[in-house]
């Protein structure tokens, strides 16, 4: 079974704790370090001078024996200690004991030194020793001074109490202030996390942001600008639903009609008669769903359009060769203009399934309600870099009071009413689409004030 992993408060608390811990440990171990080695050398140099101190008395007769001139009240005095254990032992050159007492061997000091410390071990105890050379008129002489060791050991048990215990105790109470600090820095994270815990599925509002850190901020911005695209996706997916719903309804209806109209009576004229007029409403419902779709990609467009350099002449003939077929049943001259000379090296920034869906939908229209002669141009201006798509026809056109109209969903012409087509999404579509490439599309007057011009301008890659 894995392990959970630890909350982010205990992630903060232990990158800040375990360096300032590292930092505490090396700083008192280097405390302690300098402060015990400062500390032997005081106690060193005393107990040189206590060495000095009897070397001093170390001295020849008139007989010429040499001989250690202190009395034993003296030296008692000499060598009081309170706390520590002080022995000596003035030693010949032949290495007899000329005074004190006989202790373990120590190393003496080098013809340069003077003196020479050393560690021994006296009566069980460990014990600090100095060796210290003394001449006397030409004879060598050693005096050892060693001292116990208790005052050193605790004392720098008292440093090691007192300096680091103080900086143990503000490391705990830093950790407690840290821990309490950031479960509060953290607490609007809590609650946002509680908040999408326990919210419904269909709800979308936008959660409520405490005012806290930058980040916790922006997690909340994010988390209701995701909530904001997920509405605006799911209330495309209902309008979808919708839309084919209610459009869908009326065709299937009809061809449902005609068909139940065809088997009750025999006739064979007017059996193909409705089967004219069933696929006529068959055609015109799948027009429709394929607009429908149009529209429906036109939402998503919005979350998740993605621009890219495509070549604009290849994409105006292919949409003419797909409606060719139909512009000829229709008695419809179709033909293209501008594709010729350099036009294959005119590029924009758009979006192929975009163009194409303008296109599309701009020769459809133009195919049911224009006129005999039908175009498809492309123009550039070089001085303001911009590319024109547009398609035009010879057919009555639109009054100028309907033009803003018919871009807007479910809105037909006269034309359109009087011939029973289309559903009034076209030009919204288009509408919509070139909205989404930066543009707008202008409903004007062909040539000669007859017919109509459906355009929008693009700028150039």
């Amino acid at each position: 079974m894995s392990l959970s992993p630890p909350s982010l408060r205990i992630r903060m608390l232990r990158h800040v704790m375990v360096p300032l811990a590292l930092t505490w440990l090396v700083g008192t171990v280097a405390t302690l370090g300098v402060a015990s080695h400062f500390t032997e050398q005081a106690f060193d140099r005393a107990l040189l001078d206590d060495a000095y101190a009897i070397a001093s008395h170390v001295q020849m007769q008139e007989d010429g024996e040499v001989v250690l001139q202190l009395t034993e009240g003296e030296l008692t005095a000499a060598l009081f200690d309170q706390a520590e254990a002080v022995h000596f032992s003035v030693m010949r050159p032949d290495g007899s004991v000329l005074a004190g007492k006989a202790l373990p061997p120590t190393p003496l000091p080098d013809a340069a030194q003077l003196f020479r410390y050393s560690d021994i071990v006296y009566q069980g105890l460990p014990v600090r020793a100095v060796t210290l050379r003394h001449e006397v008129m030409g004879q060598v002489h050693h005096v050892v001074m060693a001292h116990t060791t208790y005052v050193r050991a605790a004392l720098v048990q008292r440093m090691l109490l007192f300096g680091a215990l103080p900086l143990l105790l503000l490391l705990a109470l830093l950790a407690g202030w840290l821990w309490h600090g950031i479960r509060r820095d953290l607490a609007p994270l809590g609650r946002l996390q509680a908040s999408l815990a326990h919210r419904d599925a269909r709800d979308l509002t936008p959660v409520a942001i405490s005012p806290s850190t930058d980040e916790i901020e922006q997690v909340g911005l994010a988390v209701n600008e995701l909530f904001a695209r997920l509405q605006r996706s799911v209330r495309a997916q209902r309008e979808f639903a919708g839309n084919v719903a209610h459009e869908l309804r009326t065709p299937l209806a009809r061809i449902r009609a005609l068909a139940d109209y065809g088997l009750a009576h025999g006739d064979a004229t007017l059996a193909r008669q409705q089967l004219e007029k069933i696929t006529a409403s068959a055609e015109r419902a799948g027009r429709l769903v394929n607009q429908l779709l149009d529209l429906a990609m036109a939402h998503e467009a919005v979350l998740a359009l993605q621009t890219e350099r495509i070549a604009l002449a290849p994409l105006l003939g292919q949409a003419v060769l797909r409606h060719l077929d139909k512009a000829d049943a229709r008695g419809v001259d179709l033909g293209a203009r501008g594709l010729e000379g350099g036009a294959e090296d005119v590029h924009v920034m758009a979006d192929t399934a975009l163009i194409e869906g303008i296109l599309d939908n701009l020769i459809d229209n133009a195919l049911r309600y224009g006129g005999p002669t039908l175009t498809v141009e492309m123009g550039v201006n070089a001085e303001t870099r911009t590319c024109t798509l547009a398609v035009v026809d010879d057919g009555p056109g639109i009054p100028d009071a309907a033009r803003r109209d018919l871009m807007r969903r479910w809105t037909q012409g006269r034309e359109g009413v009087q011939l029973g087509q289309g559903s009034g999404l076209g030009l919204s579509i288009v509408a919509r689409y070139a909205q989404l490439l930066g543009s707008d599309l202008q409903l004007d007057s062909a040539d000669h004030g007859r017919g109509l011009r459906a355009s929008l301008v693009l700028p150039l890659a």
